[in-house]
């Protein structure tokens, strides 16, 4: 994914993208490496999509029969090092490690009606250290997932497996359903009572990630790691 360079914010209508490390991705159940635990260590639950080859300037409506797969994620980022990377203008290197992939991937038409408008309308189930954080719904999404394939492939083509996420999954009735990541909860706690109270993750710290469908079918699977020190 893409981020714009050269200007201070996208023009209005634009989605935020950015580019994440592509080499790999670790595996549902692998331990996940950082470096140290005060660069503010958090999770984000999400959905993605891996498309075939997309041709340069495809219209979104047209981006949709290329979407062949969906699945589930856990975008890794370090907090501490947002903030600074994104103010130089040109994103996150540093604060963007690999991203977790759940063990199945769906076709579209595997998730029925619990895929609608480019989006997956399921909830997603996030627990830490055995407690549940979070079980937002996917729904909601901003733009479908066709509108951001044809945001990505606007002036370059798609090579096929390109991985597109939606960004962490949040609704606005956050405080009944919680939150797919830690920055949401403690912004959340700001708003709330002036400072944040929740941590970030420690070394030895688990979380676990399960969409759910309406019948109870968990379509890709659980992620469930360990951060431990590198």
């Amino acid at each position: 994914m893409d981020k714009v360079i050269g200007i201070d914010k996208p023009p209005v209508g634009w989605p935020l993208m950015y580019q994440g490390t592509s080499d790999r991705f670790y595996g549902p159940t692998d331990d996940v490496r950082m470096a140290d635990e005060a660069l503010q260590i958090d999770f984000e639950g999400e959905f993605g999509v891996i498309v075939d080859a997309v041709a340069m300037g495809t219209s979104a409506a047209d981006c949709m029969k290329h979407i062949r797969l969906v699945v589930q994620i856990n975008d890794w980022s370090l907090r501490a090092l947002a903030g600074p990377e994104m103010k130089t203008g040109f994103g996150w290197v540093q604060a963007k490690p690999p991203c977790s992939m759940a063990p199945f991937a769906v076709t579209p038409d595997e998730l029925g009606a619990e895929w609608r408008d480019g989006r997956a309308c399921l909830n997603l189930n996030v627990d830490w250290n055995g407690k549940r954080f979070g079980a937002a719904n996917g729904e909601p999404m901003g733009y479908g997932f066709h509108e951001l394939v044809a945001h990505a492939c606007r002036t370059r083509d798609l090579v096929a497996g390109t991985v597109i996420g939606s960004g962490t999954v949040s609704n606005e009735n956050y405080r009944e359903v919680g939150s797919s990541c830690i920055a949401e909860r403690r912004g959340i706690e700001i708003v709330d009572s002036g400072a944040p109270k929740t941590e970030f993750m420690k070394f030895g710290d688990r979380v676990r990630m399960e969409a759910i469908t309406a019948e109870g079918r968990a379509p890709f699977g659980a992620i469930d790691q360990q951060v431990v020190r590198a």
